[in-house]
């Protein structure tokens, strides 16, 4: 059972902490707007690729003020193991399972200076977020639109422009070493929703290969390995505001860096009916070993 501190302590670490987050959000966003500008401003590759890096060192630096203002104002118990033989110089296609909003602060503290900047695929909506929407657009995060299948009847032309965003998305991650994030499960883990599904998984949502699939396919030549994540809450699944004000105290972490299966890079995932047998049994083999590791990770003391 978790123990909480009194909630006027809460209340005033949680709200110091978030003073730190949103000034530092303002602040770097407003720098990184600038040499976006700058970026635009003069069309030539190198001068891009140049502003790109610097983009990314921004972005950098905010995940490093983030984590200092959680390590100065938390007592959270940070348990990781696995992150051996990385480089920020490689590409890598990172998965881990999906349990909380808090995943990507947890993923952005573990993986920063070790591996190049994460990016992940993003709902057009979030474009709108003040600063945060508009820095993803500038740190070239690919905005993806998600049609209804109501709309797609309607307009069949639509279909396969998801696959189009990847593509292009995928062309300017060739530009500089980066991390590509998928959350294979799609949606955060409820309860609810496991047992919609009827997931076989004890611990897991059912698996969606596809999003790896296209990543393998439009960049699977230029990838260094694939890393494979592994979070745990063994007091349960946090909200933000949890991690603001000492409501979690353990994060659990394993991450196993992997090689890509050959036969996996640059297939069809649509039209070739083999290939996307074998994405979905390399997908089901993973989430298997990942849900017995989450179980043992729960039982240990």
């Amino acid at each position: 059972m978790r123990r909480l501190p009194p909630a006027w302590v809460r209340a005033t670490v949680g709200s110091l902490a978030l003073v730190i987050f949103v000034v530092n959000t303002v602040t770097l966003c407003c720098v990184l707007f600038i040499f976006a500008l700058l970026k635009l401003a003069i069309p030539l590759a190198p001068w891009r690729r140049e502003m790109t890096r610097v983009l990314m060192a921004v972005a950098t630096a905010w995940i490093d003020v983030n984590s200092w203002g959680l390590r100065v104002t938390q007592r959270q118990e940070w348990d990781v193991e696995g992150l051996e033989g990385l480089s920020p110089e490689g590409w890598y296609l990172v998965s881990s399972n999906h349990r909380s909003l808090v995943d990507i602060v947890v993923l952005q503290k573990v993986f920063n200076h070790r591996i190049p900047f994460l990016k992940f695929f993003l709902k057009s909506q979030l474009f709108w977020v003040p600063f945060l929407g508009q820095a993803w657009w500038a740190l070239d995060f690919p905005f993806m639109r998600r049609y209804t299948r109501e709309e797609l009847e309607r307009h069949p032309e639509w279909r396969g422009r998801d696959l189009e965003t990847t593509r292009k998305a995928c062309e300017k991650f060739r530009l500089v070493p980066t991390s590509i994030l998928n959350f294979v499960e799609g949606t955060r883990f409820t309860e609810a929703k496991h047992e919609r599904q009827r997931s076989p998984y004890r611990h897991l949502l059912l698996p969606k290969a596809g999003g790896l699939a296209f990543v393998l396919s439009a960049l699977g030549g230029t990838l260094t390995s694939f890393v494979d994540v592994t979070i745990v809450y063994p007091e349960g699944a946090p909200t933000f505001w949890d991690v603001l004000s000492r409501g979690l105290s353990r994060i659990v972490v394993r991450v196993r860096h992997l090689p890509l299966p050959p036969d996996l890079l640059g297939g069809d995932y649509l039209e070739d009916a083999s290939y996307r047998e074998r994405v979905q049994t390399w997908v089901r083999e993973l989430w298997s070993r990942k849900d017995e590791e989450i179980g043992r990770l729960l039982a240990s003391p």
